[in-house]
């Protein structure tokens, strides 16, 4: 049976491209309608590039004549693979043209377990976008999609575009981390992170049976504990006390003091609504709301310091056209002008939005005697794991404790 074959050159660009940078050149094959890419292992500028006529664009040049040569032969070498099935009265398909031009003998591998890295994390990708607002935060796909690129870049790096799922090993993930940590100069608890991602598709694809061994079998994802930073309460009174003639400087020393009352998140005082202000079981004012990054429910009695804040805000234009609780404006923003705060008080430390959370876990709350459980069931954290790596018991708090304790001892004595 007769069949049409369409042979095309064509460029493909990468998700990482910048003018300037060469891209690779596949060969795309279409037979009935039915259609298939491989690359022929070569490069160009774009600028150079016929896409009309799938070759590059003709000039003196030796390096050009060469290379519209060699995709010339691998056009025809498709012609003499399909004579060739012909011959032996094989099917003329995509894939038996494709496996013929790269020496695959087709019956040795099952097409389900063929399957490729790049794809899957894709799809992945595309799974989680459609999931945006529903079981996903617009931030975990941002995650996933940095992560790729950092993918994207290594398998440039080993002159690669994909791996089959078959070819993952130990080795990989190795020389993967160690690209992380050299050629992108990535902290390890950030190249952790990105590794975390690869082990999430990998788990897919051993739970599809398209794996049957975890490359991560005996590679194990470490996080390293870090100084996180917090104010302790003088440094928070600072800020409080400070005088601003910049309006935009008290908005953002408000919002932040708010966080540092109710251990809010950027994410969850950005959203705040003052429908999530309701009246406790205690006849106080509560915040009820669910944390962006988790989606666990935060319940939270507001301070009066909050609640003055709060109250302070209730008809800033902004607050009521947009129905928010606060004006808070971007992450970065906020981040800048934290910064120029902590400058003008004076106080040396990396302070960044986050800043406020870790303070209400530790200067708030546990120095003040608040047991751990409940700043854990404050901040909607699922375990107190996670509660321990925000809170820092400081000295002065430990000295407090120690003191009741001798005075308890002191009074036992005299019995």
């Amino acid at each position: 049976m007769n069949k049409t074959i369409s042979v095309h050159f064509r460029l493909k660009k990468r998700s990482s491209y910048l003018i300037g940078d060469n891209l690779p050149i596949y060969l795309r094959l279409t037979i009935d309608g039915q259609r298939t890419e491989f690359s022929t292992q070569r490069e160009i500028d774009p600028a150079k590039w016929n896409s009309k006529k799938g070759r590059a664009i003709a000039t003196k040049k030796e390096e050009t004549r060469q290379l519209n040569s060699f995709l010339e032969t691998m056009q025809s070498q498709i012609f003499e693979a399909q004579r060739a099935l012909l011959n032996k009265g094989k099917e003329i398909t995509v894939r038996s043209i494709r496996n013929k031009m790269l020496g695959i003998e087709e019956e040795v591998i099952d097409p389900l377990k063929d399957k490729s890295l790049m794809p899957v994390y894709r799809e992945h990708i595309q799974h989680v976008a459609d999931l945006v607002g529903k079981e996903y935060a617009s931030g975990t796909l941002k995650r996933f999609k940095a992560a790729f690129a950092s993918l994207e870049a290594f398998m440039k790096h080993r002159k690669q575009d994909d791996i089959k799922l078959r070819e993952l090993n130990h080795k990989f993930i190795t020389d993967y981390e160690f690209f992380l940590k050299t050629v992108r100069d990535i902290e390890h608890n950030t190249a952790m992170g990105i590794i975390k991602k690869l082990k999430k598709i990998v788990r897919i694809c051993v739970a599809n049976e398209w794996l049957e061994k975890d490359p991560f079998l005996n590679y194990k994802v470490k996080i390293r504990e870090t100084n996180r930073p917090f104010l302790l309460q003088d440094e928070l009174d600072k800020i409080i006390a400070l005088k601003f003639t910049a309006e935009r400087l008290a908005n953002v020393r408000d919002i932040f003091v708010f966080c540092c009352y109710t251990g809010l998140a950027y994410a969850d005082v950005q959203k705040l609504r003052r429908i999530d202000i309701v009246i406790g079981h205690d006849g106080e004012k509560w915040i009820h709301t669910e944390r962006v990054k988790t989606e666990t429910a935060t319940r939270v009695p507001l301070l009066p310091q909050a609640l003055k804040i709060m109250d302070a805000y209730k008809d800033h234009p902004q607050c009521v056209n947009e129905n928010k609780l606060l004006p808070v404006m971007s992450n970065q923003k906020m981040n800048e002008y934290l910064k120029e705060i902590a400058d003008r008080c004076e106080i040396n430390k990396k302070m960044t939005f986050h800043t406020a959370r870790h303070t209400f876990a530790t200067t708030v709350t546990l120095t003040n005697g608040v047991p751990i459980e409940t700043v854990s069931k404050m901040l909607g954290h699922k375990t107190l794991r996670t509660t321990q790596q925000y809170a820092k018991i400081l000295d002065q708090k430990v000295s407090e404790d120690m003191k009741a304790l001798k005075e308890k001892l002191s009074i036992k004595k005299h019995f």
